[in-house]
């Protein structure tokens, strides 16, 4: 060291061009709009739309139904694609962790009301899928600050049999592929029940052992 000024050391001290701030600044709002994002975005407007198709005419037209299943499809893949994109290319905003799991639950609820309300799903399947979806999602806040709970392979799976049961009943299927459909919605909810429990089980040892090392550390 030579205990010279950093100014007068090469200039590597000099103070920020004007601009400079305000550059970054615009560097970090457009970020914001990385293709991760712009998909979880799709999928959030996707919403009104679908409910819009598969209400249309009643909701018991084919072709109304065949529309609102290709909005439920499109929305599902973005679902995949904009989590993996995000992660692998270092996507991830403040804006994608709140709007990912909105827009997932939004398109999912919006289907399980609506196939509820029209009659082709019982309520207390609707009751028991969105119950649980919600209560992890409140138990996970419950946690936070002891740390994250990881999707699980079991979670990962539930979503796909979910989201394949969903769009099922979505469709105006008759003979063999109706009676499949209700067995891929009763192994839908097995799983939604089970990996709840998990999360639930997860949950809790990662609260005792938050609490075991804040009370080492006093």
């Amino acid at each position: 060291m030579t205990g010279a000024p950093a100014s007068a050391a090469g200039g590597t001290g000099r103070r920020p061009a004007p601009g400079a701030k305000l550059g970054a600044a615009a560097v970090n709002q457009a970020s914001l709009w990385n293709i991760a994002n712009i998909l979880t975005m799709v999928r959030l407007v996707l919403v009104p739309g679908f409910v819009l198709l598969l209400l249309a005419d009643g909701g018991y037209d084919p072709v109304w139904r065949a529309w609102a299943w290709a909005a439920f499809a499109v929305a599902m893949i973005t679902d995949i694609f904009d989590g993996h994109l995000a992660r692998t290319y270092n996507l991830v905003t403040d804006f994608g962790k709140i709007a990912d799991p909105i827009a997932d639950k939004a398109i999912m609820g919006s289907a399980l009301i609506c196939l509820s309300w029209l009659g082709d799903l019982p309520w207390w399947v609707t009751g028991v899928i969105l119950g649980r979806e919600l209560g992890i999602t409140l138990m996970r806040f419950w946690v936070i600050r002891y740390g994250v709970i990881p999707a699980s392979r079991g979670g990962k799976l539930k979503t796909l049999v979910q989201g394949t049961a969903v769009g099922m009943y979505v469709l105006a299927l008759t003979g063999p592929l109706a009676s499949l459909r209700f067995w891929v919605m009763a192994v839908a909810v097995v799983l939604t029940v089970v990996t709840g429990l998990d999360y639930i089980r997860q949950a809790v040892v990662l609260r005792r052992l938050g609490l075991e090392a804040e009370r080492a550390a006093k």
